[in-house]
């Protein structure tokens, strides 16, 4: 999750009480269409003015401008304009097309479900069974569905409750046999609360698992990075701290020596600064430390369990990537054009731009791919998805790309 997508939830969060239940739908849904929480890329919104429509009249609640864009984003796309284009280099030629270099990791489905309903992937079960949410883009009333890639048959699994929510179906993810999610609720007379809600993969009716109490949102923000380990939930708050609950429901509580840290991946935490994500972890269970290498002169870096990224000072013309595991040896360049701020998928996985469309570049192997991504008629270009999970999902057109990172090797 980037900073600008936080204060946009924030944003959405506040001005939501004061504005009609119609139009406070069709934003969560603009919104989530543009920046999913779970896989979001970063230099989303360099001037995006967030616009509610009350009354037949819009109004503007706030702009967030360039100063507020710090790093990446989920499955929506960001969007470049042609303003927004990096500095010309010699343009080089695309690779082959992905369905060539890794075809067993692509699936081209049709981008509706047989009824015809438009669809938000959202997270892979297993290798062959995709999440999905219908009726986040349109405001309608909002499912889960299981998505088979081989049969093409979609499963309905339930009903999102949306009463009294203003944000819907956060951080979809799973574990243990269920699908888990939160949503920002505000009933009348009472504080704002996140609610995480939980339902067995195999369908039914979604359970309360637990109600975490939200203050000053535009402060404190929201509650991100939700996994389910073993019989509980755990997640961060975004102004600090990793909190557990029992899956079975319950009330969460504070991990100890967590205050002002982050969720990276469950045992990992740590500090979430500008310029310096995750360069220090912890671990929870067995209390092992792991600071990163980091470098005089170095700036945006940001960290995984394994691998830390981020730019050194310029060395020429042009400032240097790199990327290298977090002890610091084999450090390397990466391309030029490369996602900067854009979670590498699986932290192996990085996203590289040109003028005639997106490339995969694979760290480990060295090879890339051509995503089939490209500008339209006005000049922009919808970028892919980042995060560090395995699945990329993107539409082309009448088909949705979906690619399954963990089956490339």
């Amino acid at each position: 999750m980037t900073d600008i997508e936080d204060k946009l939830r924030r944003i959405l969060s506040e001005a939501a009480d004061q504005v009609p239940e119609r139009a406070r739908v069709r934003l969560s849904a603009t919104v989530r269409a543009r920046h999913h929480p779970r896989r979001a890329p970063a230099a989303l919104l360099a001037a995006a003015a967030v616009v509610m429509v009350a009354g037949g009249a819009g109004t503007a609640v706030r702009t967030l401008g360039a100063s507020a864009v710090h790093q990446p984003a989920a499955n929506a796309t960001d969007t470049q304009g042609p303003t927004s284009r990096p500095t010309p280099l010699p343009e080089e030629k695309l690779p082959p097309p992905i369905e060539q270099v890794w075809p067993r990791a692509l699936h081209k489905i049709p981008a509706k479900l047989p009824d015809g309903r438009a669809y938000y992937p959202e997270l892979l079960l297993d290798d062959r069974t995709l999440v999905v949410i219908t009726g986040a883009l349109d405001g309608k009333r909002q499912f889960l569905w299981s998505y088979d890639l081989e049969s093409g048959k979609p499963r309905r699994i339930t009903e999102i409750p949306t009463r009294n929510s203003t944000l819907y179906a956060n951080d979809v993810t799973a574990g243990g046999g269920n699908i888990v999610w939160w949503a920002s609720y505000k009933e009348p007379g009472k504080q704002r609360v996140a609610r995480i809600w939980a339902v067995p993969t195999g369908g039914g009716a979604p359970r309360k698992v637990t109600d975490v109490p939200l203050k000053d949102i535009m402060k404190k923000g929201h509650i991100r990075a939700l996994e389910v380990v073993g019989s509980e939930v755990v997640f961060s708050r975004e102004s600090g701290g990793v909190y557990r609950a029992p899956l079975r429901g319950g009330e969460s509580r504070l991990v100890p020596g967590t205050e002002g840290q982050h969720l990276l991946r469950w045992p990992w935490v740590g500090r979430h600064a500008r310029q310096a994500v995750f360069v220090k972890l912890f671990n929870v269970e067995t209390r092992e430390r792991r600071d990163a290498v980091v470098k005089p002169g170095e700036h945006s870096v940001r960290c995984g369990v394994t691998r830390c990224y981020g730019q050194s000072p310029p060395d020429g013309s042009e400032p240097r990537i790199f990327v290298r595991d977090r002890d610091g040896s084999r450090e390397r360049a990466l391309p030029a054009r490369v996602q900067l701020g854009d979670d590498p998928g699986l932290e192996r996985f990085h996203k590289r731009t040109f003028a005639k469309g997106v490339v995969l570049y694979d760290l480990v192997t060295g090879r890339s791919a051509d995503l089939g991504v490209r500008r339209d008629k006005d000049g922009r270009m919808g970028i892919p998805n980042g995060g560090f999970d395995r699945l990329m999902a993107y539409q082309v057109g009448k088909k949705m790309y979906v690619v399954d990172l963990a089956a490339i090797k």
